[in-house]
């Protein structure tokens, strides 16, 4: 088996050498042009820099409110997930997830979609879970808890407005 590693015609070139005279083509100003702010080293100025006007993204009003950094992010983890790692009769909670290896990170808001189909008997105390996936265990045969963890009915009953 031969292999022929090389690199495409035109794909590498030489580097350009400035500064070596003016009969080399890049001599004297090295292809800066004749002095200014752009021919100094370190010389340019910033993206959306004017020249002193006031920049386009300060003329433009702000309007409205972004929720961005308020959000909560949610890791997914699907019905096919707990199917093939958990047992029957296991408990799922965020601390089991970690064990699988199914969620990263120590402080981590899960949601449970119904992506998949469960044939076991799983107890879930997650703090967010659909409703198709509620509707899959609870055909299966398990339960579905509150499991945020702030309010009195994660003791142990069984809420529908996850």
């Amino acid at each position: 088996m031969s292999m022929n590693l090389k690199a495409p015609e035109g794909a590498v070139k030489n580097k350009i050498v400035v500064g070596r005279g003016r009969s080399s083509k890049r001599g004297g100003t090295s292809g800066s042009g004749n002095n200014g702010q752009n021919a100094r080293s370190g010389g340019g100025v910033r993206p959306g820099f004017e020249g002193g006007q006031m920049p386009l993204y300060r003329r433009i009003a702000i309007r409205g409110f972004s929720n961005a950094r308020f959000r909560t992010e949610y890791k997914v983890v699907n019905l096919q997930d707990l199917e093939k790692n958990f047992n029957d009769g296991d408990v799922v909670d965020i601390e089991a997830l970690m064990g699988k290896g199914l969620v990263k990170g120590a402080s981590v808001a899960v949601k449970l979609l119904g992506n998949g189909d469960v044939t076991k008997k799983l107890d879930v105390k997650l703090p967010a879970v659909s409703a198709s996936a509620a509707e899959k265990i609870k055909k299966a045969g398990g339960s579905v808890l509150c499991g945020c963890g702030s309010c009195d009915a994660c003791a142990g009953c069984e809420t529908d407005e996850t």
